[in-house]
């Protein structure tokens, strides 16, 4: 009887220990450094990156593109020639880690994230300071670098930036209200992101419980149809290709994990010099982020420029106008 108990348990104990694990990232292949252009890390590790517009010695604007959850460097957005002409822009859009062709970091983390890429513009020799924009969940690393490194910015733009609702200087009431905005799957995914990174895995996998994700709820009928366009599944199997859990589970536990900071602990990195600018754009029909948190933000840090896009949703970066206005606040304001 106890030898029945004990193999009971022991093929408990495995069963649970393979559900919670998660399985090894998929290899990219061995010629990928030839089919897209890569860097070398300090740590070993490949940052696959594109280059569009003026060439970077001669560009009077560089502007680092940081793609959102589930995205990568091929995300597709209106660089015209006509703007990068205008305001002779250096674009350098990459895959963060685990994404794409970016080898993965099994240690990654919002200050990670941050200093991936300063190591990025240092070994494509971007100069001292360059622009950040971030969109959405890939808006983590752009607190990221207002915080750790803030004396290489030119500048920062947060594109519908995630809200992180265990921010410790956030009135509680407004975070509770924020989350609660999104529909019950999502919420847990998030809480157990926070509370239980170790089982975000099992989470996403298990069908014990009621766990219906299905993006539509959190998008407007415009991001919807913007979705059709921009999101078609051999790009997503192209994003994905090393394994969901080092791409996209990893980045939601990053992003919603326990910071080092709270955003209204920022200092203005521009106070001395007034020579560059912070700006927050808040689309007013967006189902996942809350308009009263990133105003009580810009309230708290007067110095971020806010910007309200009225009848748009979560997909502004894809809207040619609006993604112009985006650029040019970037490059005059």
């Amino acid at each position: 009887m106890l030898l029945l108990l004990l193999a009971v348990v022991g093929l408990l104990s495995y069963y649970i220990y393979k559900s919670i694990k998660p399985p090894p990232p998929i290899p990219l292949p061995d010629n990928v450094s030839k089919k897209s252009l890569r860097v070398k890390l300090s740590d070993g590790r490949h940052i696959a990156y594109r280059e569009v517009g003026f060439p970077k010695d001669e560009a009077k604007n560089k502007i680092i593109i940081i793609h959102g959850y589930a995205n990568s460097k091929e995300v597709d957005l209106y660089t015209t020639q006509e703007m990068i002409d205008e305001f002779k822009i250096y674009f350098l859009f990459f895959d963060r880690a685990g994404h794409g062709e970016s080898d993965h970091n099994p240690s990654r983390t919002l200050k990670t994230d941050t200093y991936d890429i300063e190591e990025l513009a240092d070994k494509l020799q971007l100069g001292p300071k360059f622009h950040v924009l971030g969109m959405s969940l890939g808006a983590y690393p752009v607190y990221g670098c207002l915080k750790y490194i803030p004396h290489r910015l030119s500048g920062a733009s947060l594109v519908v930036p995630l809200i992180n609702f265990w921010w410790r200087r956030i009135p509680h009431n407004l975070l509770n209200a924020a989350i609660k905005k999104l529909p019950f799957a999502f919420q847990m995914i998030l809480r157990v992101a926070h509370y239980c990174p170790w089982l975000l895995y099992w989470w996403m996998t298990q069908k014990w419980f009621p766990n219906n994700r299905d993006p539509k709820k959190i998008w407007t009928e415009r991001d919807i149809e913007l979705s059709k366009i921009y999101y078609k599944k051999s790009y997503m199997d192209a994003v994905i290709r090393q394994g969901e859990y080092v791409s996209c589970q990893q980045d939601i536990i990053a992003g919603y994990g326990n910071w080092e900071f709270d955003p209204t602990e920022l200092s203005n990195p521009f106070s001395d010099t007034n020579k560059g600018s912070v700006h927050m754009w808040c689309a007013l029909d967006d189902k996942q982020i809350s308009r009263d948190v990133l105003v009580y933000i810009c309230d708290k840090l007067p110095w971020i420029k806010f910007h309200e896009i009225p009848h748009a949703g979560h997909w502004i970066i894809h809207e040619k106008k609006h993604f112009e206005a985006i650029i040019k606040a970037a490059c005059t304001e």
